[in-house]
């Protein structure tokens, strides 16, 4: 078996300027003005992490970050939710993405999961509202409300799938899906080959120098996607 690992944000789904409106309105919310910086595009950094390089850019005292972070990371999915009716206007869904989440789902040997750098809640917030919880299970994945290191949650997706589905899950066997630097980080360092896509803000000859074990340019041959797959995973046990 194959541990599979999407990311969410420009891989499957793009929500627009929704992030950062929801960013905006908390920072408000909890900090009592507006922010004049917002968190880059595109990073793949973990909310939290965002969080506090918002609060930071935008002038907030070291002393207060711990608890002014807790606060907005607590408030982000509310808040979110909130503007489900945005995300689903103003955002659309990947060119393929559908298809090859479905071909994934109805492959035999392989399991799949999320590995995100959204909370949990945002997570699921998400893929509702475009209709794609159907195809992973949630309950195995790792989000940035497990841990803010992203590496680290390839790990905690690994133990979860093993618990639940009997078999061991590790470097050999599990393979992320991502269109950001911070996917072929989280692979390299958290224990997984990496499929960049680039759909995101990093190219392709990017994503392939800074690692990716391959590099497509969307996921439209959903036929390829499930055969990078069990390439990587071979490659790995080998």
């Amino acid at each position: 078996m194959i541990l599979v690992l999407w990311d969410i944000d420009r891989t499957l789904l793009y929500v627009g300027n929704t992030d950062r409106l929801v960013y905006r309105e908390v920072f408000r919310e909890i900090v009592g003005r507006d922010a004049q910086q917002l968190p880059a595009r595109g990073t793949g950094v973990t909310m939290p992490l965002a969080v506090r390089e918002l609060l930071s850019a935008n002038g907030v005292p070291e002393a207060d970050t711990d608890e002014l972070a807790r606060l907005m990371v607590a408030r982000l999915p509310g808040q979110l939710n909130r503007h489900r009716e945005a995300m689903r206007r103003d955002g659309h869904l990947m060119p393929g993405a559908v298809e090859a989440m479905v071909a994934v789902h109805q492959s035999r040997l392989l399991v799949p999961t999320i590995v995100t750098g959204n909370l949990r809640a945002s997570a699921e917030i998400k893929l509702s509202a475009f209709s794609l919880t159907d195809y992973v299970d949630m309950t195995v994945g790792g989000y940035a409300s497990d841990d803010s290191n992203r590496p680290a949650l390839v790990r905690i997706a690994q133990s979860r799938a093993t618990a639940v589905y009997d078999h061991p899950f590790n470097r050999e066997n599990t393979v992320i899906i991502g269109d950001s630097l911070q996917d072929i980080r989280t692979g390299q360092e958290g224990g997984a080959g990496v499929i960049g896509v680039a759909s995101g803000t990093t190219s392709a000859e990017r994503l392939a120098a800074e690692g990716a074990d391959r590099v497509i340019s969307d996921l439209t041959d959903a036929g390829r996607v499930v055969e990078l797959i069990h390439t990587i995973a071979g490659r790995a046990a080998r």
